[in-house]
């Protein structure tokens, strides 16, 4: 199975938030050092605990200061661009870092009125999303009625995000797919796939191929794992409390403040959803997601407060899957 990271650049509390972009160019830098395929960034607009907007200008950052990770987008939200101008940015990346860039796309808009308002976009926008695909991947192949610029020697590999319906997307256009949230004892997740790959259309020779995206976080100990996931963890319940996603707090901060019953039950939930423990408990968890699954990669999309805390279970992340 192959290793990935996807950073979205969470902001700390008392941290400006441009440190978060610095911080996950660092991460990429000490990916490719410890052995991951590829490193992928997000994009979210507005949000106040997330810093990644423009997931090409990021990239760029991080492909100039790497030289072998591929790198790529987890992803690129297809209805807040035109296709041409989103496989233009793409094409110049790989004109920049050749044969090392992927273009992951979704299908969200902005999570607020407000936010949809400032991108010029309404729910309805997605509804175009399988024609903008469509078109997309045709500016990419060079076979549109134009030609998107610079020209690329080999199509940028286009890959999809996906949850309920658009697995089935990802199967009707040949493309790999990318399936975030909950997914370790899921039956109909186990369905979906075994559909995905039964309708499979390949497209110039694509083959199904299945990304698992999931918060994991590994530590000498359970309970040390299970700390370093808190954060994220209160920030999601937090979120559905107060309608803003805050950036992470310290665990000493949150440990320090009286939990409101509904908070707590959130919290415990996404810590039990997490793959958070030892090598021993996360090698055992993640052995059970490719029975369950048979995922050809796992993209880890973990964020805690404290950063070298990050980066160790990168690094403990890959020993224990290389």
């Amino acid at each position: 199975m192959r290793l990935s990271l996807l950073d979205r650049s969470r902001t700390r509390a008392g941290e400006p938030d441009g440190d978060a972009i610095a911080a996950t160019v660092a991460r990429a830098v000490h990916a490719e050092r410890v052995g991951y395929e590829r490193f992928w960034v997000a994009e979210h607009h507005a949000v106040p605990g997330i810093a990644s907007a423009t997931p090409a200008v990021l990239l760029a950052a991080i492909g100039a200061r790497t030289s072998r990770i591929r790198i790529g987008s987890g992803g690129v939200m297809l209805p807040l661009h035109q296709p041409l101008v989103v496989a233009e940015q793409f094409l110049v990346l790989d004109a920049l870092h050749p044969d090392r860039v992927d273009l992951g796309v979704g299908r969200s808009l902005g999570f607020t009125p407000p936010v949809r308002r400032a991108l010029r976009r309404e729910l309805e926008a997605a509804e175009t999303f399988e024609d903008d695909l469509a078109e997309l991947r045709g500016y990419l192949d060079a076979t549109a009625e134009v030609t998107a610029r610079p020209a690329a020697r080999r199509p940028v590999p286009l890959h999809l995000l996906a949850t309920g319906r658009g697995i089935e997307v990802a199967a009707r256009f040949g493309l790999p797919v990318v399936i975030g949230g909950p997914v370790l004892g899921s039956d109909e997740l186990a369905g979906a796939l075994t559909r995905y790959r039964r309708e499979f259309r390949p497209h110039r020779g694509s083959t199904p191929r299945v990304t698992i995206s999931l918060d994991v976080m590994v530590a000498d100990d359970d309970a040390t794992a299970r700390d370093l996931a808190l954060p994220e963890a209160w920030a999601m319940a937090m979120s559905r409390r107060t309608g803003e996603f805050p950036p992470l707090q310290p665990v000493a901060t949150i440990r320090g403040v009286p939990w409101p019953a509904q908070v707590e039950r959130r919290v415990e939930t996404a810590l039990d959803r997490a793959v958070a423990g030892s090598p021993a408990t996360v090698r055992r968890q993640l052995d059970r997601l490719v029975e369950r699954t048979g995922a050809d990669e796992l993209l880890a999309s973990t964020s805690t407060y404290n950063r070298d805390a990050l980066l160790a279970s990168d690094r403990m992340l890959r020993d224990l899957v290389g």
